[in-house]
């Protein structure tokens, strides 16, 4: 083998003694045999352990000394276990004080400093270093100052993000055309002395060279090459005032031309690299980084805490208003949110002076400031306000005055977003221009904060706000109040927990989350059914009011009446951007297109179009009003009568009510939309599919009865046995045990289980659920599933189960114990028998790390080389060549 770019890849040269052939792969024919050091050679260039061919991977078998003794002796696997320790001791100290750096040190300077800042004392900043070395609430100081780190972490990617959205996506318009008439401006005048100068110099030069290599201004960095050559050339004082003239012009230029947002300088030290480096410590350097992030939280502490809170606060205090922001309970937030509104205001002033006195740099430093700040506000208004007044006005709606569902919050925000979502992909683009589409690849939230001013977003926050009210009294208050009035005894949902029940509120949510959610999101076709009924509805309204063109769009109509335009007037282009008189829709849709303008798609509007509005939207009331009713009963209705074949008069908490009953409505409504389906296919088809999938549902009822309830119930029985009893029982207490809630939380911990099986290497378990996956409920394979998955785990639960069980009940009476050893064996023998598997899987772990550092030990001491080892076809096995001598490989 030689060299890769002259050399062919095998050397093709006969065996020898010295050098024999080997063959090392599944490889046949005369590509099987190989030198050992051409393989090598080849492997070292490759970076291969493995044949290209066969994908066999070649095995090497060891050669040591002859010298070696048969073991080791014991002072060289002392030494090298001494070392070993000496080594891991070394990280354990190591590691041991990064974590105290990063997670006491720093987030315990943080909290204090916090406080000591927002304590408005002199005493207190006096009082900071021996504050800092106070014992006292350590574990507190530390917990809250995680959460100041955190935040002011979150601040400085905030920063830089929106560093990086500025340079991307463009300065605001306002700030590139201020910046634009100024250099202009400066250009202008640039020219004017270049034209002075020139005629100043013209004497000097020749008769055609042109004025314009005199003139300065117009190419700054060429102005800054040519010096030299014009102090050599020229050294008369008319010169000298041309070139003074020219650098003070060239300033100014500088000062035109400086970038806010060209951050480089700055972003070399704040990177993301250097942040990163306080992770990856080998010395002790990360106490400099420790040093630096203590002191970049101090900087944001008191930039965009401290300053924003005082000056909201004096503001407040001279206002007369302290009394009433004490009363709203939300003193803080209140003050720092009229400390940065004051920030923005003077921001804005500050600006405009700057503008009327042309300080270039000011003015573009005080607009990215306004810019920050800006964004700031309007994401805590979109993240913090919008949520908190829509969740207040549900609570009113809900809690107070029907005394509903206790966390109605999250699952109306549910359904709310999944339906604007539905709504988003059917109706017209600019009909939602008020809300937002989450989904849109094209929606850039931050580059609309940036770009639109600020009554638009204050505009359409309040439109937002009176969409989502109208959405609750609508869907909540009206209907409860109907179902109130007409079915008195319906309502209220029992959802009251007692202490004899056999469920908790945890099992409660996580059998909500975990169970019913995702089954009808993933397995219901929720989305797509809902599409097609917001699809279905919209169609209907848009005929009944003529308005189908302004719901859903009509471009194949514009087109055909493209020519029939009165006046002669062009057609529209869907593309263009829209002026202004199109509507805030129009000009909404068009700004958030920075790349490549996609426009407003337009519409034909009817007689009494205002008027038809008005209708749609009383339309669109009824339908809401109708649908949340029908939502609100029809599920806790079928589920109460299912309950009550099981349970009979008694209570049952309504979640479990409301999922057996969304379950049958789902079921029902899609057993019929299958056999509308199948209805013009003919009976015998009809027979033939149901046929099928009554198999089908036969073998989903048994896989899911295997898998979501058998194996959940026994590894949350084993949980409780294990882990919650012996912990929360006393031992003169006897356990109760809830199939329930067992249940519940077995459901929860098989979901994390499959999902670390999944993301972890490649095993039996992780091949046999991702085959389970793929195949899909219309190709399950029943017989697989029982035999690799079902059975397997379930034996390995039962033995867990029952094995403890037998030796505690059944083998410890036979040795004579008392009954109180007895009962204490029954009670610990599920952790005591956990406690010895995990300590014979740490001495397990430690035997293989003894014989790796035995192996180490001597291959370090012992061994001269390596010998390629030949396959052996007959056997499948592989083995040493019989014939090749001591061929070695240092």
């Amino acid at each position: 083998l030689q060299s890769a770019s002259e050399e062919p890849l095998v050397c093709r040269s006969e065996g020898t003694p010295e050098k024999p052939l080997y063959h090392p792969c599944v490889c046949t024919g005369s590509i099987k045999f190989i030198h050992q050091e051409c393989l090598v050679q080849w492997l070292k260039h490759s970076r291969k352990e493995y044949c290209e061919l066969c994908k066999h991977r070649f095995a090497f078998t060891p050669i040591y000394s002859p010298d070696m003794p048969s073991r080791l002796p014991i002072q060289d696997i002392f030494a090298g276990l001494v070392t070993s320790i000496g080594t891991a001791i070394r990280y354990w100290f190591h590691y041991t004080l990064v974590a105290f750096a990063w997670l006491g040190v720093v987030p315990l300077t943080a909290c204090r400093i916090y406080k000591c800042l927002f304590t408005g004392s002199v005493s207190s900043l006096l009082t900071l270093p021996l504050d800092m070395l106070s014992t006292e609430n350590l574990l507190a100081d530390c917990l809250q100052g995680c959460f100041v780190v955190t935040c002011t972490l979150c601040a400085f990617i905030s920063l830089v993000w929106l560093r990086e959205q500025i340079v991307h996506g463009g300065a605001p318009q306002w700030l590139e055309q201020n910046q634009q008439q100024a250099i202009n401006g400066v250009g202008q005048q640039n020219e004017g002395v270049g034209n002075a100068g020139a005629e100043n110099a013209v004497l000097d030069q020749p008769v055609d060279q042109p004025a314009e290599n005199v003139v300065v201004g117009e190419n700054p960095e060429i102005l800054e090459e040519q010096p030299d050559e014009e102090e050599e050339d020229n050294e008369d004082e008319e010169d000298v005032v041309v070139e003074d003239a020219a650098d003070a012009n060239n300033g100014g230029q500088d000062d035109m031309n400086w970038n806010a947002l060209e951050w480089d300088r700055a972003a070399e030290e704040l990177t993301w690299e250097r942040v990163s480096m306080t992770y990856t410590f080998r010395n002790t350097l990360f106490l400099e980084h420790v040093f630096w992030v203590v002191s970049l939280n101090t900087l944001f502490i008191l930039v965009f805490a401290f300053c924003p809170y005082h000056i909201g606060h004096f503001s407040i205090v001279g206002l007369g208003f302290e009394e009433y922001v004490q009363a709203s309970h939300f003193e803080g937030l209140i003050t720092t949110i009229v400390g940065y509104v004051l920030l923005a205001v003077s921001l804005i002033v500050s600006h405009g002076v700057a503008a009327l006195v042309k300080f270039q740099r000011s003015r573009r430093l005080l607009g990215v400031c306004y810019i920050v700040v800006k964004v700031s506000l309007l994401v805590v208004v979109e993240i913090g306000v919008f949520p908190l007044i829509c969740g207040w006005w549900l609570d009113i709606c809900s809690l107070v005055r029907l005394a509903f569902w206790g966390k109605p919050l999250l699952l109306f925000y549910f359904a709310v977003m999944i339906l604007f979502e539905r709504s988003y992909t059917v109706l017209r683009p600019g009909v939602l221009w008020f809300l937002r589409n989450l989904n849109d690849p094209d929606f850039n939230p931050v580059q609309e904060m940036i770009h639109l001013p600020i009554y638009r977003h204050l505009r359409r926050f309040i439109l937002s706000v009176i969409v989502f009210g109208s959405i609750v009294l609508l869907m909540l208050w009206l209907p409860i109040r109907i179902i109130k009035y007409l079915l008195p005894h319906f309502l209220p949902y029992n959802v009251m927990l007692y202490s004899d029940a056999p469920v908790s509120e945890l099992s409660l949510e996580l059998l909500l989350l975990q169970v019913v959610l995702p089954a009808l999101l993933e397995q219901g076709h929720t989305r797509q059914w809902l599409k097609g009924l917001v699809r279905g509805w919209t169609v209907t309204a848009g005929y009944l009011l003529d308005l189908h063109s302004y719901l859903l769009g009509d471009q194949e109509e514009n087109e055909n009446n493209a020519n029939q335009q009165p006046n002669n007037q062009p057609a529209r282009n869907n593309n263009a951007i829209p002026v202004v008189g199109e509507g805030l829709h129009a000009a909404h849709q068009a700004i958030l297109q920075q790349g490549g303008p996609v426009g407003f798609q337009p519409y034909h509007r009817p007689l009494k179009f205002p008027l038809r509005i008005f209708l749609l939207i009383i339309f669109m009331c009824i339908t809401l009003l109708i649908a949340s009713l029908i939502c609100l009963t029809l599920p806790v209705f079928a589920g109460r009568w299912l309950m009550s074949f099981w349970t009979g008069t008694a209570k049952i908490h309504e979640l479990y009510t409301a999922a057996c009953g969304l379950y049958v409505c789902w079921l029902t409504i899609r057993a019929v939309t299958v056999l509308v389906a199948w209805m013009p296919q003919g009976r015998q088809v009809i027979f033939q599919k149901v046929k099928e999938w009554s198999l089908m549902i036969m073998k989903t009822l048994i896989v899911a009865a295997l898998l979501a309830g058998v194996v959940p119930l026994l590894l949350g029985l084993l949980f409780e046995l294990v882990i919650v009893a012996p912990l929360r029982v006393p031992l003169d207490q006897t356990p109760l045990f809830y199939p329930w809630q067992d249940w519940a939380l077995g459901v929860l911990h098989a979901k994390i289980i499959a999902a670390i099986t999944l993301m972890g290497p490649q095993w039996w378990l992780k091949t046999v659920i991702e085959q389970v996956y793929a195949n899909g409920i219309r190709n399950i394979d029943l017989h697989f599933i029982i035999q690799k998955l079902a059975a397997p785990v379930i034996s390995v639960l039962l033995l867990s189960l029952c094995v403890p069980y037998i030796v505690a009940s059944g083998v410890t009476p036979l040795l004579g114990v008392t009954p109180e050893m007895q009962n204490l064996v029954q009670r610990r023998i599920y952790p005591f028998l956990l406690m010895v598997v995990v300590l014979m899987g740490i001495l397990s772990f430690q035997i293989r790390q003894f014989k790796r550092l035995y192996e180490h030990i001597k291959n370090d001491k012992y061994l001269v080389g390596q010998r390629l080892v030949n396959y052996e076809r007959k056997t499948g096995k592989t083995g040493t060549s019989p014939s090749p001598p001591q061929s070695s490989q240092e």
